[in-house]
């Protein structure tokens, strides 16, 4: 906030080094807010920082998964940073395209780790500030892999199904706190998601998309930023967003290469 613009607020977000994370923080700078931008990627967050026109994106290094690693970075923040009032908890990834039965433990894991435990770990930390300060916004981003099965989604789908389920029963804790809550899910979207389930194989990821056009991550942060804009008795629970193209979570006709890529998320890095 070099610019000594008055910011609108002060919003984090995670997995903010690449695909919707880094959109939606270049989204909220633009429309006013100071931005921390947590990711595990240093260059990545740092080459973001610096594009910013606005001057208002804040680099943080930590780990969702680790909430030693988080505490410290928070604890850290510059004075102008520290008082929060929008969480967007972005970070997740998806691993593995087998059923369930063929196993995958540790890429189970690591799903459960960034996308639940992740969740929970960064919510835990934020969530009594916003409280504190008696007003302020959590955006959690779901998928439509939580409504919709799809071939290979499994454990990805059900990680994203307790975001969904959270995000639920935040509203329910937080009545009278003046905090809102809302749930963005996505479907189809192109990003670095693709690449990373696909273990860095680009053709296979841009095969996913062939005759497709996709969501953007342009979508998703104008869509939670039309969330944050909502007058502040109003409460969006649920946004979901498809491609014209993708009339059901099922996907497209002939797409079994590892299911319909469901949601297009960014990594968690």
């Amino acid at each position: 906030m070099s610019d000594g613009t008055e910011r609108r607020g002060t919003a984090l977000v995670s997995g903010a080094s690449s695909g919707f994370g880094a959109r939606i923080a270049q989204v909220l700078s633009a429309r006013g807010y100071a931005v921390i931008a947590l990711a595990r990627r240093a260059e990545r967050l740092k080459t973001l920082a610096e594009e910013d026109p606005y001057r208002a994106i804040l680099p943080v290094v930590a780990d969702v998964r680790d909430p030693d690693s988080l505490a410290r970075a928070l604890a850290e923040l510059p004075v102008e940073y520290r008082d929060i009032s929008v969480l967007v908890n972005n970070a997740g990834l998806s691993k593995g395209f087998g059923p369930l039965q063929e196993g995958g433990s540790p890429e189970w894991r690591e799903m459960i780790d960034t996308n639940v435990t992740g969740v929970l770990n960064l919510t835990e930390i934020v969530l009594p500030r916003l409280v504190a300060r008696g007003d302020g916004h959590v955006v959690n981003v779901g998928s439509i892999a939580a409504e919709y099965p799809y071939l290979g989604g499994n454990v990805y789908a059900a990680t994203k199904a307790f975001v969904h389920q959270l995000s639920l029963n935040m509203r329910v804790d937080l009545q009278g706190t003046g905090v809102r809550v809302s749930c963005v899910a996505p479907g189809m979207a192109r990003t670095e998601f693709a690449q990373v389930r696909y273990e860095g194989d680009e053709t296979r990821a841009a095969a996913l998309y062939a005759g497709v056009t996709p969501l953007t991550a342009d979508d998703v942060a104008q869509g939670i930023a039309w969330c944050l804009d909502r007058p502040p008795h109003v409460n969006v629970n649920m946004i979901e967003l498809m491609p014209v193209d993708q009339p059901f979570g099922l996907g497209f006709a002939g797409n079994r290469n590892g299911g319909p890529g469901a949601c297009g998320e960014p990594d968690a890095s």
